[in-house]
């Protein structure tokens, strides 16, 4: 399926909390756990090709919220006074309107119910996790099944007595 065209709308600290490597990784450390959602979800866009932007909820961080590129994915921290969910709205609003494909991965009940309305599809937190190791899977799958390529091919099947000749060609004697 060819999903290029297609935008991913990620609540970031619902995967957090739901994906088991990254829950025990944020008990140590949010920052952490944060980069490596990041990393993951950039695979997963290099492999699919989707848009993806990853929304984190600092609704109770004073300030006007910012969104930024970090390995070409959308990172989005709300505006004040603004929810998670409030801005991946927002977005569906904004995003569907440009008649894209939109899928919005979040395991908040009430807000895929939301989501669904304004015409996004949803993922939970399980699915998305699901399809990142399959993704990752194929990619070590074709990387495993590619030949090596073979360098000089021909100084494997040339005698030495036809490697002279062809030298003293070169050389023009």
């Amino acid at each position: 399926m060819n999903r290029r065209n297609d935008v991913l709308l990620v609540d970031g600290y619902n995967m957090i909390g739901a994906w088991p490597e990254l829950a025990k990784l944020k008990e140590q450390d949010l920052e952490d756990a944060r980069d490596k959602l990041l990393g993951m979800l950039a695979d997963y866009q290099g492999f699919t090709g989707m848009q993806i932007y990853v929304i984190f909820d600092a609704h109770q961080v004073p300030g006007l919220g910012k969104a930024f590129k970090q390995y070409k994915l959308t990172v989005v921290y709300t505006k004040e006074k603004e929810t998670a969910d409030e801005c991946i709205e927002r977005l569906c609003n904004e995003l569907i309107a440009r008649r894209r494909h939109l899928f919005v991965a979040t395991s908040d009940m009430i807000e895929q119910h939301v989501v669904f309305g304004k015409g996004a599809l949803r993922l939970s937190a399980r699915e998305l996790l699901v399809e990142i190791v399959q993704n990752r899977r194929l990619i070590e799958q074709s990387i495993r099944e590619e030949k090596p390529i073979r360098r000089n091919s021909v100084d494997q099947n040339v005698s030495l007595d036809v490697w002279s000749k062809l030298e003293r060609l070169r050389r023009g004697e």
